[in-house]
């Protein structure tokens, strides 16, 4: 497994304390105002945030009229599903458990790997996806009985993971030839787009002035989620092996279960001790740094 620079563990913590952190957040603006709006108006606002970002950082704007078909699949696989989706799940599921099913991700991307892509996993990257999933499983534990009474979320927050993992494999495939934050740009542009026309759609007759509460919610998602968290992501997939950039973020999860037991006063057990132990031998398995050939042979 390909070992982290300084820089990219930095873009992992801070990733992972933005995505994590994000879920009883989320859970507080859909609670108090329909959920694609909320999605909308957080992309809409977040997209400055990442306009400006390309300005500072002398980045271009233009993406290649022979990319836009690959462009639009790969919006369509990391962005729109899963926006679309998890946002619906959000709703009627609490916001850990949302964010379990929703990074179950990182599984279904090492089986799409090796079914679709011919993905060799190592020793240790078959041990991180066991340890992922069954730390999944504990953390569900107490759950599957209210699960099984919230059939469509569930299934809205498998799906998301499933496309969403697709997306990250044909991410790292992808033969754009374009700075990641150009495509981060224009896949948000795309995805705000898309989310308003539906906003507008189906849920103009619930628009009210919102809360000071959701006003909060969506300026934390443009500005760190839509503003930072995605363009962040997404270097990561296209630097990292999909197993090595998927795994590594499985903290999240843990993060976003534990920030909803102190925020929004979900209850913990000791299945949820535990998925933390094994969410860190999931990220260890791969993004430890293994003892070369070399090394071995010279020290004995």
């Amino acid at each position: 497994m390909q070992r982290l620079s300084s820089r990219q563990l930095a873009t992992l913590v801070l990733l992972t304390l933005a995505w994590g952190i994000n879920w009883p957040v989320m859970k507080v603006g859909v609670s108090h105002w329909p959920p694609l709006t909320f999605r909308a108006a957080s992309i809409v606002l977040g997209v400055p945030v990442l306009a400006l970002a390309l300005v500072v950082l002398k980045v271009p704007f233009r993406l290649p009229r022979r990319h836009w078909p690959e462009f639009a699949w790969l919006t369509l696989t990391n962005m729109l599903v899963w926006h679309v989706c998890i946002i619906l799940a959000v709703r009627s599921l609490s916001s850990g458990r949302a964010a379990i099913l929703g990074y179950t991700m990182p599984i279904f991307s090492a089986v799409i790997g090796a079914l679709l892509f011919g993905t060799a996993l190592s020793r240790r990257g078959w041990l991180g996806v066991g340890a992922a999933a069954l730390g999944v499983a504990l953390l569900l534990w107490h759950e599957f009985t209210n699960l099984a009474g919230r059939p469509a979320g569930v299934a809205l927050a498998l799906f998301a993971a499933g496309v969403w993992a697709l997306g990250t494999q044909a991410l790292r495939r992808s033969r754009i030839d374009v700075p990641t934050l150009t495509l981060s740009f224009w896949m948000t542009v795309i995805t705000g787009v898309v989310l308003s026309t539906g906003a507008a759609a189906f849920e103009s007759s619930q628009w009210t002035r919102p809360a000071p509460a959701v006003g909060w919610a969506i300026a934390y998602n443009a500005v760190l989620i839509f503003g930072y968290a995605h363009a962040a992501w997404f270097s990561l997939a296209r630097s990292l092996p999909p197993v090595a950039s998927t795994l590594s973020v499985m903290f999240i999860p843990v993060l976003g279960v534990f920030s909803g037991a102190l925020w929004l006063g979900e209850r913990l057990h000791w299945q949820d001790w535990a998925a933390v132990a094994l969410m860190v031998v999931a990220i260890a398995s791969v993004l430890w740094p293994a003892r070369s050939v070399a090394a071995s042979r010279a020290t004995a």
